[in-house]
């Protein structure tokens, strides 16, 4: 049976794995891994041999891309991304910002500033947690400027896709083509080989993204953010001022103190004497317990600066405010915050903390307490307990996921959320950009350094192993394995170059620009239906066979797939960042048709003309 057979059915099979992608009818892993067990049986029926005899589409051959360089990169990136996310590196940056451009920019410069961070980060870290940190950020600034976030969050998701397009680790789908060339034997991209044509097409998008895109996008989010921001909820704490505290001496006129962002000042408690509002004549002095109002997410990041400043003190007799004389779990290793409910007709009902013994039988503590019907003016060490009210805890995660069983408490389902490890920032941080000095060094090769970049944050305590493999995205790893499988067997049986010399064929005497502009558009729009990583594995053989057709450098159209391929701007299938903005943003699947299809059309055009000029064709 001649290979011409075997060809057809590969693309009958990558056909209908595509229709299935695009239905999302069946969890995209089963997807993925019933097209690898499909060529599997087929080769393994109809086999695919060279000149001897021999078989060249073997089982080996076709799984390999469950090993394959790319994709261990792209894990192991994903592996150091976690630590960056979990030292809180990436969110105190952005704090930070926020709080200089307060005072020093305008609505649209503070958040041009911020998506400039954003696409800046995006060339040497992976675009989804850079999206995902960058959500909360850009609300507040939305709000800070009285901006719609409808406005603001399409924007965020290009930026990060227009900055992931400059360097070879920027995203997945550069990795990806990168290593297609490896496995076509083509000498693979430099850590910087692309980033000039990158630059030019990331800035020509970032103006329109900035200038154009708010305009074509509704003002869909100002109700639901406003009623959010109304009815967001928020706990009473403590906060105990110690003798080192920078509060020391400082006042809270309004009951808002400029050190204490986001947190609302209730009562003051100073030995036995109560300080109510106003406080207009109040400074700080230590050993005063500060009772605030604040969201989870404030006290969270309090949390994580001010130590133990939230932990209330329920001992007797201490000499030192704050200080708490038996070290408890709630103070060692791994920790999270959790929400949890006093459940109806429970025993802590009516007791104080400090008489149930909360922290001592569940090794977790209390940070702060919720009651939806009213506000309280009481230290949480004085407040008596009601069926309902909600307690916010930290803890380890196996004390955490415990409180699950006790049954006079309420465990509240998904409000578990680690605490972000700071002493570790540092070391994070600086692996990382050992990382990324090495790969630019081009010395060692990427797939070496980011493996080990991955051990060593494990090695080093930033990450434990089940963080590390948590990082690691089942749908990534059998999305790209399978892609790699229809790649290989679409090269062995000849599909790559039955296309290539279709394409060359069409156009006839059209010059390399004009087939080099179509490649780009046809792989764009081909990105916008099924997954960016499909089509950079699926596209760079038929580029390569392509550029050997024309007798052009084959570098030249692999550049074109891995730009064309990031290029999932009109649809929210196309690009995991564009479905994680959804959401916040209220948009609908045409709002990304509307802003999306310009800046491709866009993008087409700027590469259209500098390419051909940029690479002498």
């Amino acid at each position: 049976m001649g290979m011409e057979f075997q060809m057809w059915a590969v693309f009958a099979l990558i056909a209908v794995a595509l229709a299935f992608y695009v239905l999302e009818r069946t969890p995209m892993e089963l997807t993925s891994l019933g097209m690898i067990a499909a060529l599997l049986i087929f080769f393994d029926l109809f086999p695919v041999t060279n000149a001897d005899g021999v078989a060249v589409l073997t089982p080996t051959r076709i799984l390999e891309g469950f090993a394959n360089p790319a994709l261990i990169t792209v894990l192991a990136l994903l592996v150091m991304g976690q630590g960056i996310i979990r030292t809180g590196l990436l969110e105190r940056g952005a704090a930070r910002f926020l709080e200089w451009s307060a005072g020093h920019l305008r609505p649209w410069g503070a958040v041009g500033g911020a998506l400039a961070a954003v696409a800046a980060i995006s060339a040497y870290l992976n675009n989804t947690p850079v999206v995902v940190i960058f959500i909360p950020i850009m609300r507040v600034l939305a709000g800070r400027f009285g901006q719609s976030v409808s406005k603001i969050m399409i924007p965020l998701s290009y930026t990060a896709i227009l900055g992931g397009m400059t360097t070879l680790i920027g995203s997945s789908t550069n990795l990806l083509v990168n290593g297609a060339l490896i496995e076509m034997n083509v000498t693979p991209f430099g850590f910087f080989d692309f980033v000039i044509p990158g630059l030019v097409l990331a800035s020509s998008g970032f103006l329109y993204v900035i200038v154009i895109v708010p305009r074509l996008l509704p003002d869909r989010a100002s109700m639901a953010d406003s009623i959010v921001d109304r009815d967001g909820k928020h706990f009473v704490a403590q906060i105990t001022v110690t003798a080192d505290s920078e509060l020391i001496g400082k006042g809270a006129p309004g009951g808002h103190f400029s050190g204490l962002p986001e947190k609302t000042l209730r009562l003051v408690q100073r030995g036995e004497r109560a300080i109510l509002p106003p406080f207009e004549d109040y400074t700080v002095r230590s050993g005063d317990v500060l009772v605030v109002s604040a969201t989870r997410k404030a006290l969270g990041d309090f949390l994580a600066d001010g130590q133990g400043q939230l932990h209330p003190d329920l001992e007797q007799g201490d000499d030192a405010p704050g200080q708490v004389t038996s070290i408890g779990r709630w103070q060692e290793g791994e920790q999270a915050l959790a929400e949890v409910m006093v459940a109806p007709a429970s025993r802590m009902a009516g007791q104080t903390l400090p008489q149930i013994g909360f922290r001592y039988k569940t090794q977790c503590i209390v940070l702060g307490i919720q009651r939806r019907q009213r506000m309280i003016r009481q230290r949480i060490t004085d407040i008596r307990l009601d069926p309902g009210d909600v307690l916010l805890v930290q803890g380890q995660p196996e004390d955490i996921r415990a409180l699950g069983r006790l049954p006079d408490v309420v465990l509240i389902e998904g409000s578990a959320g680690e605490l972000p490890a700071l002493e570790h920032a540092k070391r994070a941080g600086l692996i990382f950009i050992g990382v990324v000095a090495l790969a630019a060094s081009g010395t060692v090769p990427i797939v070496v350094t980011a493996v080990a970049g991955a051990v060593a944050m494990v090695a080093t305590g930033v990450l434990n192993v089940r963080q590390a493999f948590r990082a690691i995205d089942s749908k990534i790893v059998t999305a790209i394995a399978a892609a790699i499988a229809m790649s290989v067997s679409l090269l062995e049986t000849g599909g790559a170059a039955f296309l290539a010399n279709g394409i060359v064929g069409i156009f006839g005497a059209a010059s390399p620009a004009v087939v080099l502009s179509t490649l780009f558009l046809l792989v764009a729009v081909a990105t916008n239906i099924i997954s960016n990583n499909a089509v950079a594995v699926l596209f760079t053989p038929i580029a390569v066979d392509l550029a050997l057709a024309l007798g052009i450098e084959p570098h030249v159209f692999a550049v074109t797939v891995l730009f064309a391929a990031n290029c999932s701007f009109a649809s929210p299938l196309g690009y995991q960042t564009n479905l994680l903005v959804m959401g916040p943003g209220h948009y609908k699947f045409t709002d990304f048709a509307r802003a999306g299809a310009p800046l491709i059309l866009l993008l087409w055009g700027v590469f259209s003309v500098f390419a051909p000029w940029y690479y002498g064709i």
